[in-house]
């Protein structure tokens, strides 16, 4: 990924989202050639040259002092994720290393919590998106299609952002599809701008961005925010519509990877939802032969 060119996408984008009368400039009518603030009026309020402004905009200023960044940040109302973001672009990142070619690796213990999380949908994401481990019932929930043991294949995990823009059956899973395309655009942007020189990740991009029209539409909008936590409703196709809220817990000793935790509302139809989709997970448990059985914590 070019990170000057996502440091400029980014900041026009946050220009164009603002009126002139949203920081207190007078507008006099007549046809602007830009949508938004122009770059003379956000440089002026941010007590920057024109020149020095345009510069940083075009990834020519790559040392750019706190001082210029908050007083950009600050004009153009960036929030706290946003303003981060925008510090990540700003500033030279260090030099690739090898994380940028070579698989994630899931923690054995990592592994085995996962499954001890048996009575509600668990898995963990790699920093790119990927499924680094699941347990049955993230897996009944989520992605009964797919082989249930793909995530211990490093070649052959699934990604979630490449499950939910390419495959329908994923896609149809949510009620409120835009708003969670948005959601993951969004916490991929965030991801992206933290480790620019992942190949791996940069070649994900370029995958979407070329076979979803979706994908490349909102990446170029530059959305940015990190996930935590959301409430919403599936329309699973063999228990119905149930919803859930997701909780994305950061793992501190494994650099970008995340444990997601489902759960419904206790006493509600949602929960004997998940009950139901429980059985049925621990019954295909049952069903599978030996040999494809889970022997050890996925790595």
């Amino acid at each position: 990924m070019d990170r000057h060119a996502d440091l400029g996408e980014f900041l026009r984008s946050r220009r164009a989202r603002l009126r002139p009368a949203d920081v207190g400039l007078v507008d006099y009518g007549g046809r602007r050639r830009v949508p938004g603030l122009r770059r003379e009026e956000l440089a002026r309020l941010a007590g920057v040259s024109v020149g020095y402004y345009t510069r940083l905009e075009q990834g020519q200023s790559p040392n750019a002092s706190d001082a210029v960044l908050d007083a950009i940040a600050r004009v153009l109302r960036l929030d706290d994720t946003e303003r981060s973001h925008l510090y990540a672009l700003a500033r030279p990142a260090v030099a690739a290393s090898r994380r940028g070619t070579r698989p994630e690796r899931l923690r054995s213990e990592v592994g085995v919590l996962v499954e001890s999380l048996g009575a509600v949908p668990a898995l963990v994401l790699g920093r790119r998106a990927d499924v680094l481990a699941w347990n049955r019932m993230a897996h009944a929930l989520l992605a009964g299609h797919l082989d249930f043991t793909a995530p211990r294949r490093p070649a052959g995990r699934p990604n979630w952002a490449r499950m939910f823009f390419l495959e329908p059956h994923v896609r149809d899973l949510f009620t409120d599809w835009e708003r969670k395309a948005r959601d993951t655009v969004a916490d991929l942007r965030l991801i992206a701008g933290r480790h620019p020189h992942d190949t791996r990740l940069a070649a994900l991009v370029g995958e979407l961005t070329t076979r979803s029209a979706d994908f490349a539409a909102l990446w170029a909008a530059h959305p940015v925010r990190g996930c935590a936590h959301h409430t919403r409703t599936y329309r699973h196709p063999v228990v119905g519509r149930l919803t859930l809220t997701d909780e994305l817990l950061q793992l501190p000793d494994d650099e970008g990877q995340r444990l997601v935790v489902f759960s419904a509302e206790p006493g509600s139809a949602s929960e004997a939802a998940l009950r139901l989709l429980g059985g049925l997970a621990a019954g295909s448990a049952e069903s599978d032969p030996p040999a494809s059985r889970p022997t050890q914590p996925a790595r």
